[in-house]
């Protein structure tokens, strides 16, 4: 088994008990490794430490687990770089969220504005972090789960060596999510998703064996003559029966674009807001699982649940341990989907092992779906060139480009509002 040392930077975030919650659950594949929780707040890494600690005791393993808040000094000597971070934190996301509702525009974390914005900051902050592998760890590879993870990978490599691997469950779960909503066994699915992250489609879509399809029509026909159906899932059991695949849950902020940027008017508070207030019920409760002798996280009471970050161990388990696996992952295309650049960074199913992440060829796209998914990728090429060096100008022009926007008086507003709102976290090329 590997024995190697980690790099977690947002080791003391919400999700970071979660996140050793799931390399403790694997750590038999990691004997004799050690974990180092880099962030900024000392007490919390300490919480996240200690839980973690006392997991990986009681179930009889060899795992150490260290912290620092100085990021330059945790890389030393890694083998992995894992990036799970936040720039500006709940408060920054209900800006994102909140001002492209009053031009008319959805506010959502990683599309839109919203999504644009928290790329500029993520974009910001892992310049330092290249920078800083760059230094002292420069073969080491990066495991990215900082959203929006397509731009922030995007950026990352055009503009560095550093080999980066970003990561995302949609593609496994967005399928069983449709499963449950067509009323069917989620574990009876077998199904391919491809494309960018958070904008996938399935390209095979089986459901014990069989083509799923004809069952999602039929799921969606009776589930619209119930009174009881969820807004929510009768959009995706449409869209899947009109588009003959099945989509990522975000593709309904563009075509429900308009009943969805009602909803969000219509609600009192934010996701972001919803969040900030159960921030200190979570760490309320690590504090009490840090005191426990056998530390057992309540999924209620866990950001984002039990287990977080899974599938990134899996993935270093499989290059660590040339496991010869497939996982969904996003790296640059080098023609597995046809129709995207070769450098365009995709989501697709690569072949991993100790050589790292081989992207798989699929078929392209239908013709039907891939238009939206075509001008996202030209988005995310124009937003990750102008995050990672680029001037007002350009940022406005990348904002305009995207399909939530597609209006320059709109992107011009925005784009000043929230600049300056969010000044702290950003370049100051950004600002004039």
């Amino acid at each position: 088994m590997a024995r190697i040392r980690i790099a977690y930077i947002g080791g003391g975030s919400t999700r970071a008990p979660g996140t050793m919650a799931s390399f403790v659950h694997q750590g038999g594949n990691f004997q004799g490794s050690e974990v180092v929780l880099i962030d900024l707040d000392p007490e919390r890494l300490e919480v996240v430490r200690t839980i973690a600690e006392k997991m990986a005791r009681n179930r009889g393993l060899d795992l150490r687990v260290t912290v620092t808040t100085d990021r330059r000094a945790g890389l030393e000597g890694c083998d992995a770089v894992l990036t799970s971070f936040r720039p500006g934190g709940f408060e920054a996301r209900y800006l994102d969220e909140s001002i492209p509702l009053k031009h008319g525009v959805i506010g959502q974390e990683t599309q839109g504005p919203g999504g644009f914005f928290m790329a500029l900051r993520s974009i910001h902050v892992m310049q330092g972090v290249v920078e800083d592998m760059e230094r002292v760890c420069p073969n080491t590879i990066l495991f990215n789960y900082t959203n929006p993870i397509n731009l922030v990978s995007e950026a990352v490599t055009h503009h560095t060596d550093i080999p980066a691997i970003s990561l995302c469950e949609g593609p496994i779960i967005f399928p069983r999510e449709i499963a449950e909503i067509a009323g069917l066994d989620p574990d009876k699915v077998d199904a391919v998703m491809i494309g960018l992250n958070h904008g996938c489609w399935s390209v095979r879509h089986l459901y014990d064996g069989q083509d799923m399809m004809p069952l999602v029509v039929e799921a969606y026909e009776r589930t619209s003559r119930e009174a009881d159906s969820s807004d929510h899932g009768l959009r995706l059991l449409r869209l899947a029966a009109t588009m003959g695949a099945l989509p990522a849950d975000y593709f309904q902020y563009y075509y429900y674009r308009d009943e969805v940027y009602a909803e969000l008017r219509a609600k009192p508070t934010t996701r972001a807001q919803d969040i900030m207030s159960s921030v200190p019920d979570y760490w309320k409760h690590y504090r009490e699982q840090a005191e426990s002798d056998e530390p057992e996280l309540d999924p209620r009471r866990s950001r984002g649940g039990i287990h977080e970050l899974e599938l990134a161990i899996d993935v270093m388990d499989a290059i660590f341990n040339d496991r010869g696996e497939v996982w969904p992952v996003n790296v640059p295309n080098r023609g597995a989907i046809p129709g995207f650049d070769s450098d365009r960074v995709v989501e697709v199913p690569g072949y991993v092992d100790r050589n790292g992440v081989t992207p798989l060829a699929q078929p392209p796209l239908p013709r039907h779906v891939s238009g939206l998914v075509g001008m996202l990728a030209e988005y995310q090429a124009l937003a990750a060139q102008a995050a990672w060096e680029g001037g007002r100008k350009d940022a406005i022009r990348a904002l305009a480009s995207n399909p939530l926007c597609y209006d320059l008086e709109k992107a011009e507003a925005i784009y000043d509002e929230m600049a300056t709102a969010q000044c702290e976290y950003l370049p100051e090329r950004l600002l004039r």
